[in-house]
C-alpha cells in the first residue's frame, strides 16, 4: 500500500507527511481532490487510488482553532476495496495515528 499524507499540526501548516514514493507528491493529490477541495469528507476513488478526507477522530484542532483534518491518497487493493468513508477511516486512521501523536504539536 502506497501513501500519500497531508495534514496540518498544532503549530505547522498544511505538508505532506507521506510523499506514496513520489518524488513529488503534490500532483497526484491535486488529481484525486479535484472538485473536492472544500469538501470536508471524501471518499472517492480515481485511477486505482482512494481519495479519503476525514477530520481528526481526536478533535484536534491547530493553534488558530481550526479543526484539522487528514488527506490521504492510498493506492494497493486492502484500501481500495473499501466500501464506504467509516470503513476507509477506521482501516487507516490506525496505521497513521501513532506518528501523528508525536508530531502534531511539535513547532515545525
Amino acid at each position: 500500500m502506497e501513501i500519500i499524507w497531508a495534514t496540518r499540526g498544532k503549530h505547522w501548516g498544511h505538508k505532506f507527511l507521506l510523499d506514496g514514493g513520489y518524488k513529488d507528491p503534490l500532483p497526484p493529490y491535486l488529481e484525486a481532490f479535484s472538485g473536492f477541495e472544500n469538501s470536508r469528507h471524501v471518499f472517492e476513488r480515481c485511477n486505482g487510488h482512494l481519495a479519503l478526507r476525514f477530520p481528526d477522530p481526536e478533535e484536534r484542532h491547530d493553534e488558530s482553532g481550526r479543526l484539522i483534518y487528514h488527506d490521504l491518497v492510498i493506492s494497493g487493493h486492502a484500501i481500495t476495496d473499501a466500501r464506504s468513508y467509516d470503513e476507509a477511516c477506521s482501516f487507516m486512521w490506525p496505521l497513521i495515528a501513532d506518528e501523528y501523536n508525536k508530531l502534531w504539536d511539535a513547532e515545525d
